[in-house]
């Protein structure tokens, strides 16, 4: 009888250890499977960066010409620029100047620009001025127009002036485009892509850094020189709107939801109502800003208010419910404690469950704020798609924002040169959302020091 109860004892024995091997192997995998789909994940994000660093990081970078520029009298015909000294009053003044910047505009400024490319060019080289004109960018007439306004001692000297490159010289010299196509493939005619090499090699064509993308609004006429500035502003506008609204109209909604309503019919109905509207697609809250506040209200149309209005309506149900499981992560002893005290449930509320519960919802906030930034699909609904070439001084200046102008980018015909850029707008736009999150974190770790 006890060697029966030994050897069950030892059989026994060996299946708890088989099973505790199972279980081991069991947590082994699971800590295995999990490693692995952090380290899939974190591989795909890094390709996404990546790709889109390979793509981007060339756009930052620019063609430029430096050339002798010479303000001919001959192709400047112009009288003098008018003095203050000369007239009665300033309105006469004014209207004087803007008389003489008119007749300075009327002048044939490409003629100065191709007088320049020619006299830097090898001596005897046969171009016509229509390609000759195709390698700096098109708004170079209009930038030796702006010096000349500004300094019209510059009357017969020369001057060396660096001027920006076109769209097609950019993709030639970064090779965007195949060197090996046929000539009717290629953006430029044969002799203009023989003199951009010839002056790549005497060092009147270099590359720079694309300050362009950062201080100059989108363009049309002039490709290269398209930046990212307005739209940017647009952003800043938009991003204002939402954090003054969505977040203290958010925030106020969630704490008397969940610390002040009573529990009834119609508090169940906005807390279902609230659930479903997180889940809304963005688009349809496009439609009803498009609705509400372009038709009925009559805002002004592609307006940063109404882009911000918009977003603040899909912001709020995110910081809602964010707040809401915020506070109910706090501790019912702390409710307890501070009512006993003798504390009102105001007080409660605002002096001892909300200051624990500030580093949540800031980090929920800054989040429901960064996804709003992406978005574009409610933006294309209330107009904001439309080509703005300014900078909006307020929110109800006509705008563009940055998914939207990485939208228009992407959709350009000239994709050799704008596929780039489209990728530097996307890192830009990255980056903001990265020093956003960045600043939640910050913040958030400053408030749980001093809980």
């Amino acid at each position: 009888m006890a060697d029966l109860t030994a050897s069950d004892s030892a059989a026994r024995r060996q299946r708890v250890r088989a099973g505790l091997k199972r279980r081991h192997l069991g947590e082994q995998l699971f800590r295995g499977f999990g490693l692995l789909a952090i380290a899939v994940a974190l591989g795909f994000v890094a390709l996404l960066f990546i790709d889109i660093g390979r793509k981007g990081i060339p756009a930052f970078v620019q063609t430029n010409l430096h050339l002798a520029v010479t303000f001919d009298p001959a192709v400047i015909k112009l009288d003098p620029k008018p003095e203050p000294s000369q007239f009665a009053s300033e309105a006469e003044y004014r209207a004087a100047s803007l008389a003489w910047q008119r007749d300075a505009a009327l002048l044939n400024w490409n003629k100065i620009v191709e007088a320049a490319l020619r006299q830097a060019a090898p001596a005897g080289f046969d171009i016509d001025a229509r390609a000759l004109l195709r390698i700096p960018e098109t708004n170079a007439r209009h930038q030796l127009r702006e010096m000349f306004v500004a300094n019209p001692d510059l009357l017969g000297q020369t001057v060396e002036v660096d001027l920006l490159g076109s769209a097609d010289t950019d993709n030639w010299v970064k090779g965007n485009i195949d060197r090996s196509l046929g000539d009717a493939q290629q953006q430029l005619a044969p002799e203009a892509r023989a003199l951009i090499d010839q002056f790549q090699q005497e060092g009147i064509i270099s590359t720079g850094f694309a300050w362009s993308i950062f201080t100059n609004v989108d363009s049309r006429s002039a490709p290269a020189s398209a930046g990212l500035l307005g739209a940017f502003m647009g952003t800043l506008w938009m991003m204002l709107i939402v954090i003054v609204l969505a977040v203290p109209i958010g925030v106020a909604a969630a704490i008397y939801l969940e610390e002040f309503a009573p529990k009834s019919r119609l508090t169940d109905l906005i807390e279902v109502n609230i659930n479903n509207l997180a889940a809304v697609p963005s688009i349809v809250f496009g439609l009803l800003g498009a609705a509400v506040f372009v038709n009925w209200a009559h805002l002004p149309l592609s307006a940063p208010l109404v882009g911000g209005l918009v977003l603040t309506l899909m912001t709020l149900p995110t910081i809602i419910i964010a707040t809401r499981g915020a506070l109910l992560g706090v501790s019912p002893a702390l409710r307890q404690a501070a009512l006993g005290m003798g504390a009102s449930k105001t007080q409660m509320v605002f002096h001892h469950v909300l200051p624990v519960t500030f580093p949540s919802i800031l980090t929920a906030t800054i989040l429901g704020v960064a996804h709003a930034l992406g978005e574009t699909a409610p933006l294309l609904l209330i107009g904001m798609k439309a080509f703005v070439a300014s900078v909006p001084a307020t929110p109800l200046d006509q705008a563009t924002a940055l998914p939207v102008q990485i939208y228009l980018w992407q959709g350009n015909e000239n994709r050799n040169f704008f596929e780039p850029r489209t990728a530097a707008a996307i890192i830009v736009l990255l980056a903001v959302m990265i020093i956003l999150n960045g600043a939640a974190i910050y913040l958030r770790s400053r408030l749980e020091k001093r809980a």
